[in-house]
Order: C-alpha cells, then sequence, then structure tokens
C-alpha cells in the first residue's frame, strides 16, 4: 500500500494522464500512424502500449489497472476513455468498458445510477452495430 502522500503523488499522475487520453479522442477522426503514436506515449505511461490494450483480455487489463492503484473514479474515466476509442469504427473497446463498468458497480459496493446509465448505453451500441 502506498502512503498518503506517494498515494496522492500516484493520484495527481494517474489523472493527468487520463486527461491527456480522453483529449486524444475528444475529436473524431480516421486514426494514422502518427494519432497511434501520440497515444501509445500516453499508454507507456500506464504500463501499456496500443497493441497490449487491444491483447488484454478484460480480467487483464482490469488486473493491469488494479495494480496501477487505480480508484474506482480512474477505473471509470478509462473505461470513458475506451468508449470514446470505440466510437471510431477503426477500433472496439466497448466490451472491455462494460467489463470496467460492471467491476465498478459489483466492487465498490455502491451503486452509481451514472455508471448503470453507461452500461446501457454500451451494451446498446453493441446491439446496434
Amino acid at each position: 500500500m502506498l502512503n498518503k502522500g506517494l498515494r496522492d503523488q500516484e493520484t495527481t499522475r494517474i489523472d493527468n494522464i487520463l486527461k491527456v487520453l480522453h483529449s486524444l479522442t475528444f475529436v473524431p477522426k480516421f486514426w494514422n500512424l502518427e494519432d497511434i503514436l501520440l497515444l501509445e506515449n500516453e499508454l507507456k505511461d500506464l504500463g501499456m502500449n496500443f497493441e497490449s490494450l487491444r491483447d488484454f483480455d478484460e480480467k487483464q487489463l482490469i488486473f493491469h489497472l488494479e495494480h496501477l492503484h487505480f480508484d474506482w473514479n480512474h477505473f471509470e474515466i478509462f473505461a470513458d476513455f475506451l468508449i470514446a476509442l470505440s466510437k471510431e469504427s477503426q477500433f472496439d473497446f466497448t466490451q472491455k468498458a462494460i467489463a470496467i463498468y460492471n467491476y465498478i458497480q459489483l466492487e465498490s459496493k455502491t451503486f452509481s445510477f451514472e455508471i448503470f446509465n453507461k452500461l446501457a448505453a454500451s451494451k446498446a451500441n453493441i446491439n446496434y452495430k
């Protein structure tokens, strides 16, 4: 376990990485090599690359994020990032995002209508495709 000072630093570091990742998906586009390299550079700070993100199954991804000391909010933001990235037809990480949302609902021991709505929207999006 991390002490409070280190935990605060780690939380700030993860927050900054997730903000940058999410900003990369803000403008819809067809991802080219340069865009993927920007994404790779940010994922590197989370001990991943684009290939490992694709190759992780849902349980492996959640375990990896737990190992990075993600809190519930970080899990949610990362799942939101996966959904935003999946809006491009080139990528589909929706199943991984759904697994993360389910994990948050089950393991946090707190029911969230926001997570519930995100789950429903993600599942509807899969059925729509």
